[in-house]
């Protein structure tokens, strides 16, 4: 399959959250403070990316993330929402990548590229054994 037959550059989505207790550094790390944790705002990222062309996938396809190209720019506390884009700007045969920005209600606060390739389910699944 080629990713070229179905997702063009400029494809895009845009996701929301209220940042929750559980997805900050303090949750994790008893001694830091509850804010936003960079790991959790990288997985909003990649969710905004897969959203931006799951309407275009064939069934049996799903995408995975392969890079990861993040810079996090300020802390955003608990309670803040957050705004998290992503748009395609390149697409191989079996790789998407996109610009990815997230930003609270003051600033912009993470920004970056990050990848994702193309993968058969069932394919994927056999690898691992998983029916």
């Amino acid at each position: 399959m080629d990713a070229r037959d179905f997702i063009t550059v400029g494809m895009s989505a845009e996701r929301t959250l209220v940042v929750p207790p559980e997805r900050t550094v303090g949750h994790f790390l008893k001694s830091m403070p509850l804010v936003y944790a960079t790991p959790m705002m990288i997985l909003e990222m990649e969710m905004a990316s897969g959203d931006a062309i799951a309407s275009c996938l064939q069934s049996g396809w799903i995408t995975v993330g392969t890079e990861v190209d993040i810079r996090h720019l300020a802390a955003t506390p608990v309670g803040a929402q957050v705004r998290t884009t992503a748009r395609v700007i390149e697409v191989e045969r079996r790789v998407i990548r996109f610009e990815v920005e997230a930003f609270d209600e003051v600033r912009r606060i993470g920004e970056g590229r990050h990848g994702r390739g193309l993968v058969n389910l069932a394919a994927f699944k056999g690898r691992f054994g998983v029916p």
